[in-house]
Order: structure tokens, then sequence, then C-alpha cells
């Protein structure tokens, strides 16, 4: 008899915790809908121990708002920044920039001589073969994370 009285109790309890669960995955699901694509992207490793090294590739945006990527992080890196190279008097130039636009349908390719993402203070563990993930922040901070291919200094860009 006893049991009947808090049987209701438990019940009550029971449908206050499945309630609260159920709720997470709504929440959840808001934070991965950047509606990036990425693909090619690249590692490259520095000639020289202790440099920095330089990653590129593609970023498609599939959907119908722009975005505007504004960082780069890089496991395995202490640092990464996203940077522009450009022509002056002659010379190639580079410097960090505060963004990088991707308008709703265009492909922006980070690649040498343009846009592209420097890592600095390269942990020992990343080396040509293996893979790590960079995660890119949008303005808003939404974020995308993907694999990214490491590859030697000398190898294709």
């Amino acid at each position: 008899m006893r049991m009947t009285r808090f049987a209701p109790l438990a019940l009550a309890i029971g449908s206050l915790a499945v309630a609260a669960c159920s709720s997470e995955p709504e929440a959840a699901a808001v934070v991965d809908d950047v509606t990036l694509e990425v693909s090619n992207a690249r590692l490259m490793l520095p000639a020289v121990e202790g440099n920095p090294g330089a990653i590129y590739f593609d970023v498609k945006n599939t959907g119908e708002k722009n975005y505007a990527i504004r960082r780069a992080d890089v496991a395995g890196a202490s640092s990464a920044e996203l940077h522009g190279s450009m022509e002056m008097q002659g010379q190639m130039m580079m410097d960090s920039v505060g963004q990088i636009l991707v308008n709703a349908g265009d492909t922006e390719s980070l690649e040498p001589g343009g846009f592209h993402v420097m890592v600095f203070d390269l942990e020992p563990t990343l080396e040509a073969g293996g893979t790590t993930d960079m995660t890119l922040t949008v303005v808003g901070g939404k974020t995308k994370t993907f694999p990214v291919e490491i590859r030697a200094a000398g190898d294709e860009r």
C-alpha cells in the first residue's frame, strides 16, 4: 500500500526528466547551421621548423545568407590568423585581415598568393600524411569544423 502513494510522485518526476532531455536536441541543432562546405583543405608545414605553416582550402556557401569568416582555430597550433596577400610596388606582401566574405551561392578559394590561414607554433605531432581539425567562426559566433590534410613543405600546394 505504501508503494501506491509514491507511484504518482515517481511518475511526475520521470515525466519532468524526459521533458528536460527532449528539449536539449532542439537547442543543440541551432549551433551548426552554417551553410559552408569546405573542400581541398590542406595544411602546408613550414620548410624550417618553428616557422608558421599555411592552410589553403575552398569554401562554398550553399545557403541564401552571406557569411563573413572572422576567426580560424586549428588543433595543434597555438594560434591562427586569417591572412591576405597583395602586391605592392612589385613585391608580394601579406598581412592579417579582419574577415573573409563568402557570399550566398559563391565559392571563395583560399590559396597561395591570396587569402589563406597562417598557423603558428605547430605541435611536433602534426606530421605530413596526417590530419588535424580547423574550426571557422563566422560573424555572429556560429562555427564550422572540418578536417585538414597535413602536407610537407615541398608537396603540391
